[in-house]
């Protein structure tokens, strides 16, 4: 049972932390792009354009995924506790430190990376993506959305090396 619940726990991580951290390091690069006239005119014209055809469009769907995945990312915790419970390493100090990083990192992303997408893609919809607005009302900044996200990602590496190396674990390397 132990090994199945691992199983699980390490594939939902996989399928599910992973293109939380992949779409939303692309989403700043995508937000920040305007809209591309898909008929450009005149000759050389082709060349300002996107070459994918990426932009904002792209970016809505980049936080789409994430926003997808980030639910049905509960089940990674959901799996880990009962797959700890099964190995009797819930009080163990490795797995402790993983499950408050864990947790930094949902907050992180449902109070900054997803509102910061929410705001970034309201600013290009509604064309209010403009330096003179209040703070409060503001869409993020590219380096905001980045950094945000890489506060994210990087709290999960830190996981994913707690649970490969445990630290001061007795139940094998």
């Amino acid at each position: 049972m132990t090994k199945l619940l691992l199983s699980i726990h390490v594939l939902a991580a996989i399928l599910t932390v992973g293109p939380v951290a992949v779409t939303a390091s692309l989403f700043p690069r995508y937000a920040s792009r305007a809209p591309v006239d898909p008929e450009p005119s005149g000759p050389g014209t082709g060349s300002a354009r996107e070459p994918s055809g990426r932009g904002p469009e792209f970016a809505e769907f980049l936080h789409g995924i994430c926003r997808r995945y980030s639910l049905a990312g509960v089940a990674v915790p959901v799996f880990g506790f009962a797959t700890g419970a099964q190995l009797g390493v819930l009080t163990d100090a490795w797995l402790i430190a993983s499950v408050v990083l864990t947790s930094i990192a949902a907050v992180v992303l449902i109070v900054t990376v997803l509102p910061d997408q929410e705001r970034a893609l309201a600013a290009l919809g509604d064309g209010t993506a403009s330096p003179g607005q209040p703070p409060a009302t503001a869409p993020p900044s590219k380096a905001r959305l980045a950094m945000t996200t890489g506060v994210f990602n990087l709290l999960w590496t830190v996981v994913v090396v707690l649970m490969i190396v445990r630290p001061g674990s007795t139940t094998g390397a």
